[in-house]
């Protein structure tokens, strides 16, 4: 969700700082091409991921970088390894519910997703390992 966040505000920003003056636009564009910090590219399963997490009640209890009724999603991928074992555990836990890892609020079920879909959940949540 930050990554898409970060993406339409840079792209905001560049619409709202264009200028009529091509000639300068062509001078600094260059420069600005060298000095921009690349955006991290979201590949589509990360993207589906975002999706399938904002069309849901995750975002209910979980913040990607901060600590809300349950863990952040950063707090999730440091804590785990991106394996296939933790990707089926943890899409396991989303579908069925769980507690005791994270303290006494149990975080609720969510059967009506299939177990692809909270894969891909579980592998975006993943990417977000910041150690």
């Amino acid at each position: 969700m930050k990554k898409i966040f970060i993406i339409a505000g840079i792209s905001a920003l560049s619409f709202a700082c264009g200028g009529t003056d091509s000639e300068k636009k062509t001078e600094t564009t260059a420069t600005e091409q060298e000095a921009a910090p690349e955006t991290p590219a979201v590949n589509a399963d990360e993207e589906k991921g975002i999706e399938l997490i904002a069309g849901s009640d995750c975002l209910t209890c979980h913040k990607v970088n901060e600590k809300s009724i349950g863990p952040s999603y950063q707090d999730v991928a440091n804590k785990y390894t991106a394996n296939d074992a933790t990707i089926v555990d943890l899409a396991g836990k989303i579908i069925k519910g769980g507690s005791g890892v994270w303290g006494e609020v149990p975080m609720t079920a969510h059967p009506q997703l299939s177990e692809d879909d909270a894969k891909t959940m579980v592998r975006y949540i993943l990417s977000l390992k910041t150690k």
